[in-house]
């Protein structure tokens, strides 16, 4: 594959988790000339922790290794020692087979790993912004427009416009403009019926984050503030993430059914502020166990934390032209799998590797192909697999809260799938189908 004399540009627009992420590896290549455009004007410390599965640890070794430090730098061991293998544990918190006292043993497991830790969404954005210059990166800058001027010798480019006005354009534009994405507009088109996000199950998230010796206090359980439990039930399951190097715990009830309606999906903050949900009735969990109703508890003191999550049904592309979407943008899931950043990380790990080898504009389709290729089907199937989880942990997906050795194989295959895939393969099938395609134009030509 040949050069040009001039980097090629790419505009990311999105500073989350998969535009920085992204940046963070490009940024790093002499060829390529990127810019990081993202619409708030600083990030705020909102949203629930993370706690990264094997898939999300493979994805940032993949990005380079001062990507995988950042994460280190911010995060907190789940669990006392940081070479053990740890997971996210599954308890039933009602019902015959519910998992009570000291010594009690989870039903199954998620997204085990080694050394594996838990932080923050703010804190990890902090470290991967601190891994791309600043002049690569512009706050307040939210996309309204993009569209791509006729190609002129194979050297068009694509063009956007902000809410302040002004202009912009890029020989590539990768959208990681999150769940309510402009770019998704562009790619599929305005009147697409995955255009939106949807709630089909009307997940409404009630959460709060609290200095941790304040939910000891409030009789939350101490080994779920250093671990990572999900307590299933009908009424909404219950879960905790260390956060802030432990200082922090993140404490939600995920209860199916409560938001207003299926197109109802907002953000972490703009729920119950607007004063338009009924707050979270504790009576309702009086039959849960007494570790899961601590929780709850502490979670309905104060519920202005609170949203309608929401997930894309499938788009039949990921990219037009020399536009293409990634993250939430392209695939946002319910957090129900614990894995919408982790395929974050894996759409970046695969663009990449790609543009390793892109060094003229007219191989940015292939290379925007062959990502499409790859990472649809396996994103998508994650969706799906989010969206099996909540149902699940609802009681409502396969009876699985009647019979205990059904519910560990349910959740150990639906962890195998997102936890064990071979990343470094993916990478190699993108390529191989990017070198395929060029082959075929320069065939043509």
């Amino acid at each position: 594959m040949g050069s040009t004399h001039h980097p090629l540009s790419i505009a990311i627009m999105g500073g989350g988790i998969a535009g920085l992420a992204l940046a963070a590896a490009l940024v790093k290549k002499p060829h390529l000339d990127i810019h990081v455009y993202e619409a708030v004007s600083a990030h705020s410390d909102v949203g629930a922790g993370l706690a990264l599965h094997r898939n999300a640890l493979a994805a940032m070794a993949l990005l380079g290794p001062e990507v995988h430090q950042a994460y280190l730098d911010k995060a907190i061991n789940i669990g006392e020692d940081a070479e053990a293998e740890m997971a996210t544990d599954i308890f039933f918190a009602c019902g015959p087979h519910a998992n009570t006292g000291a010594d009690q043993e989870p039903v199954a497991e998620l997204g085990r790993a080694k050394g594996r830790k838990s932080v923050s969404r703010a804190d990890l954005l902090a470290g991967l912004l601190g891994l791309v210059p600043g002049d690569k990166v512009s706050f307040g800058k939210r996309l309204t427009k993009i569209w791509e001027e006729e190609e002129e010798e194979g050297e068009g480019k694509v063009k956007f416009e902000f809410g302040d006005g002004t202009k912009g354009e890029a020989d590539c534009v990768l959208g990681a403009d999150g769940i309510h994405s402009v770019v998704r507009g562009y790619v599929v088109g305005e009147d697409h019926p995955a255009r939106h996000p949807v709630n089909h199950d009307r997940w409404q998230v009630y959460r709060t984050v609290v200095a941790t010796e304040d939910a000891i206090e409030a009789g939350v359980e101490e080994r779920f503030t250093r671990t990572v439990p999900i307590l299933l039930g009908p009424r909404g399951h219950v879960n905790c993430i260390p956060m802030n190097k432990g200082t922090r715990l993140s404490a939600g009830v995920a209860v199916r059914g409560a938001a207003l309606g299926e197109k109802e999906v907002d953000g972490p903050g703009k729920g119950d502020n607007e004063g338009r949900r009924k707050e979270l009735d504790v009576g309702l969990y009086k039959d849960y166990t007494p570790e899961a109703r601590a929780i709850v508890e502490l979670v309905a003191r104060d519920t202005s934390a609170s949203w309608a999550v929401g997930d894309h049904d499938n788009a039949p592309v990921y990219f037009k032209g020399r536009v293409a979407m990634l993250g939430d943008a392209a695939h946002a899931s319910l957090p129900f799998a614990g894995n919408g950043a982790a395929q974050a990380l894996e759409d970046a790990a695969v663009l990449d590797h790609l543009f390793e080898r892109v060094k003229q504009p007219s191989q940015i389709e292939a290379a925007l192909g062959a990502y499409d290729a790859v990472r649809r089907p396996r994103s998508q199937d994650v969706v799906g697999v989010a969206r099996m989880l909540g149902r699940a942990y609802a009681f409502a997906e396969r009876d699985i809260h009647e019979d205990p050795k059904k519910a560990r194989v349910f959740f150990t295959q639906a962890g195998r799938f997102t936890n064990e895939a071979d990343l470094t393969r993916q990478n190699e099938e993108a390529m191989a189908k990017m070198e395929d395609s060029v082959r075929g134009v320069s065939k043509n030509n």
